[in-house]
């Protein structure tokens, strides 16, 4: 039905066995960006993801979901990575008090689910990305307007 379809710079449709490309065309694309911010309902596929982007990095060890930790730390051929999830947050005030704030200038890249919790903490220069989910197998990512 889908195929891995370009609409427009940055707005593609993808199935899970795309998920490396559609990785490494974000990466290549947004490399130079050091936080991003992924926008999706639950089940979108952000952490998964996120674990193939973490993979094209070189990331070795398995890309895990911190919903319960707020924040796991990787490391991409000597680069610090941050993956924070924000689910469980209640705002922007709990968010700082768990040194969320900080580990933007700590890490050299950070990737963050559940934005919207704490948008105000985020850098101006965050690359913000939506997941819309279109079927069971099948997902948009484009930056939102």
């Amino acid at each position: 039905m889908y195929a891995f379809t370009y609409l427009c710079a940055m707005d593609r449709i993808y199935s899970l066995h795309q998920i490396g490309e559609i990785a490494a065309a974000l990466l290549k694309q947004f490399g130079t960006k050091t936080v991003w911010a992924f926008h999706a309902p639950m089940g979108a596929g952000k952490t998964t993801l996120i674990a193939a982007i973490g993979k094209e990095m070189g990331i070795q060890e398995a890309i895990t979901s911190p919903t319960f930790a707020l924040m796991n730390q990787y490391d991409a051929q000597g680069k610090m990575v941050y993956h924070m999830d924000w689910y469980r947050l209640e705002n922007e005030k709990e968010a700082a008090r768990a040194g969320m704030e900080a580990a933007f200038d700590e890490a050299d890249f950070c990737f963050v689910e559940w934005p919207e919790k704490a948008l105000g903490l985020l850098p101006s220069a965050t690359q913000h990305f939506e997941i819309e989910i279109l079927d069971p197998e099948h997902r948009r990512i484009f930056i939102p307007s």
